[in-house]
């Protein structure tokens, strides 16, 4: 153990990976873990609110690695921290949650599979689409006449002439890495050269002789992952597409927690080097799948939602996080991109989508742009599901937005085994409403759990519950009986699968030894909970949106978001997240908001427009609204107060009734 009298620091070491380091006393072991490089699971961003970043404290003398740990090493536990931690004990160490303890001495630490960050399996890509291409970069081949005695116009003199003779361009400037490139080119062209231009009004390169090639890059930068798509400018084809988690979700998974995070010392300047690095690291990465690299790209089109968009462009976004939730900055926006020290052409430019207002972001508006929402006959609604639920309602006149706060439930957050979508996450659920039984499908292995056996065994074990798990295995549940309208357990039900914490029920998705850490996975009483609030800020948000177009049904709803996609409609139906509409009628749609980039990127009209729907749409601010509260409370039911639902009617067992406050008749054997 370092000697606290002498020395202000510890020596720290995480297993399995060997990470080590000494870190100052007093430092959590998450502080220790991020600043060592370890990747230890953290959706809260360190508040101690979804206990997901666990480590067992070893005791004892390690001589390998030159350390003795002991449990006295890290601060007790703290109160909150027990609550998450109750009955947890390890055989040869203390379970702790990273974020709450805190360095006395040195430490090994072990890192559980379930706790390590996780690969995500990126399920966003962009969708072929009919875009006409007319991009803001264009190339144009010039030959001029030397210079001479008698004719002694300067290079840039000489090029604008020639741009403005041969090609009708005039008031153009020349971005100061062009100019420097500028006589070597033209002198090694024999005065031919090839200019790349930016909306005809800017020279952002100067190539000796005739020579093609223009390229851009979409990006979309989502909360929990990000998406890149580089393109030929002059085919529109897509020549490489490549993802990423964002590096920010170390520091808190949802908005709040960076934006919470962005105001402690150097808070922000982490967020936007994590940001800016990720990008950077995208570009190089499509760039040389398509056997470029990223200094070719003379273009980027970026969306995010707001807090995104403010992080990567290094504003505060305080102002976000506390009424009215104001913007730094919502027009569309050129800049360029070495400004951010992106690491494209020296001359590339930068162009952002705009917003609307509130939460409701640039990556929205580019969700608009992908879905032609103005142009579309039916009423239809859009929502990208995810931590910050957007929301956007046409009723054949008007689009109509607002932002839901679902908060990150969806995403796996305050659930007790729920995960990303990562191989070994449970991402489907069936419960036999005659005998409870229960099958799941897991990522990672293509056949049901009932398909499996020891001479084929499954490829990959389940180790937690992803979005769409959770909600199919809560609306199977009350699908079967098991889960009352209110979100209790049935308190009359006998079964083994079900279980009694106190009077708090739980039911056992997988045994012990089906799972891969030898522990069940349970959906919990707080576990509905969080799914009935999640759900019920969604649905309030778009029977808000309703009430403000003057629309009593829609018909047609569109899912997006990688998360929105794999929500099964039917299982949204009965949860009651969305409002009823025909089952053929709802329809998901991938990763819509880098579709709208990509046509932003391809065809320079399409970012009016954006700006023009941006501007033409009717906010409406959920967080101050008078009636979003009543409408809430009036979806925390299952599925909630004001729908029937007759479009999924013949498709529920017979003894389920969806009016909420029906007494349904639940069959299994009862208790005594």
């Amino acid at each position: 153990m370092s000697d606290s009298s002498t020395s202000k620091t510890a020596k720290v070491i995480f297993l399995p990976s060997g990470r080590r380091g000494e870190v100052p006393l007093g430092q959590t072991l998450l502080d220790a873990a991020r600043q060592l490089g370890e990747p230890i699971e953290s959706i809260c961003g360190g508040h101690g609110a979804c206990g997901k970043c666990q480590v067992v404290i070893q005791a004892g003398s390690f001589p390998k690695l030159g350390i003795s740990s002991s449990l006295d090493h890290v601060t007790p536990p703290t109160p909150q921290e027990a609550t998450w931690l109750q009955g947890h004990q390890i055989e040869e160490g203390a379970l702790r949650l990273a974020c709450h303890a805190r360095v006395l001495g040195d430490v090994v630490a072990f890192v559980p599979e379930y706790a390590r960050t996780h690969q995500q399996v990126i399920r966003k890509d962009a969708t072929d689409r009919v875009i006409e291409v007319k991009p803001a970069i264009r190339q144009v081949y010039v030959e001029l006449t030397p210079p001479s005695l008698a004719d002694r116009r300067s290079d840039w003199e000489r090029l604008r002439d020639g741009l403005a003779s041969q090609w009708g361009l005039a008031h153009l400037d020349i971005a100061y890495p062009a100019l420097l490139a500028l006589p070597q080119a033209l002198r090694e062209g024999a005065w031919k050269v090839t200019v790349v231009l930016w909306q005809d009004a800017r020279v952002l390169a100067v190539r000796p002789g005739y020579q093609e090639g223009i390229w851009g890059l979409a990006v979309d930068i989502g909360s929990t992952t990000m998406v890149a798509h580089l393109c030929d400018l002059q085919t529109g084809e897509r020549l490489a597409t490549q993802a990423a988690m964002n590096p920010q979700v170390r520091y808190g998974e949802d908005l709040m927690s960076r934006i919470s995070f962005a105001a402690q010392p150097d808070g922000l300047v982490k967020l936007h080097r994590a940001i800016i690095g990720a990008f950077n690291r995208l570009a190089a990465q499509t760039a040389a799948a398509a056997g470029l690299t990223s200094t070719a790209i003379h273009e980027a089109v970026v969306v995010g939602n707001p807090t995104m968009m403010s992080l990567f462009l290094n504003l505060d976004p305080k102002s976000l996080g506390e009424e009215p939730f104001v913007m730094a900055h919502r027009e569309a926006m050129d800049l360029p991109a070495r400004e951010l020290k992106l690491r494209l052409h020296p001359a590339a430019q930068l162009h952002l989508l705009p917003a609307v207002a509130g939460h409701v972001g640039a990556d929205h508006v580019a969700a608009l742009l992908a879905e032609a929402l103005h142009e579309r006959e039916q009423v239809t609604l859009l929502v990208d599901v995810g931590t910050n639920a957007e929301i956007a309602l046409w009723n054949g006149e008007r689009i109509f937005n607002a932002s839901s706060p679902t908060g990150p439930a969806f995403e796996g957050a305050q659930i007790r085994h729920g995960m990303r979508a990562a191989p070994g996450a449970i991402e489907r659920v069936r419960i036999d409403p005659e005998t409870l039984a229960v099958r799941f499908k897991v990522i990672g292995e293509e056949r049901w759990s009932d398909a499996w056996s020891p001479e084929a065994p499954p490829a990959v074990l389940p180790t937690g519950i992803c979005g769409s798990g959770i909600i199919e295995a809560v609306a199977e549940g009350f699908l079967a009986g098991l889960i009352l309208p209110d979100g209790r357990f049935h308190p009359d039900l006998e079964h083994p699968r079900l279980v009694w914490e106190g009077k708090k029920g739980a039911f056992v998705l997988a045994t012990a030894e089906e799972t891969g850490t030898g522990a069940p996975i349970l959906i919990t009483q707080d576990d509905v909970r969080a799914i009935q609030l999640a759900k019920a800020a969604l649905y309030a948000g778009s029977r808000l949106l309703m009430a403000e177009a003057g629309v009593d049904r829609v018909e047609r709803i569109i899912l997006a978001g990688a998360f929105g996609s794999y929500i099964d409609p039917f299982h949204a139906l009965v949860l009651g997240m969305i409002p009823d509409a025909p089952l053929e009628q709802i329809r998901a749609v991938g990763n819509a908001a880098g579709d709208g980039a990509l046509m932003a990127l391809l065809n320079r009209e399409q970012r009016a427009l954006a700006q023009t729907l941006a501007q033409s749409c009717h906010y409406v601010e959920t967080a101050t609204h008078p009636g979003f509260q009543d409408a809430f409370v009036a979806a925390i039911p299952i599925p909630h107060a004001h729908d029937a639902f007759p479009h999924i009617a013949d498709r529920l067992p017979a003894q389920v009734s969806l009016r909420p406050r029906e007494r349904r008749r639940v069959r299994g054997r009862r208790k005594a």
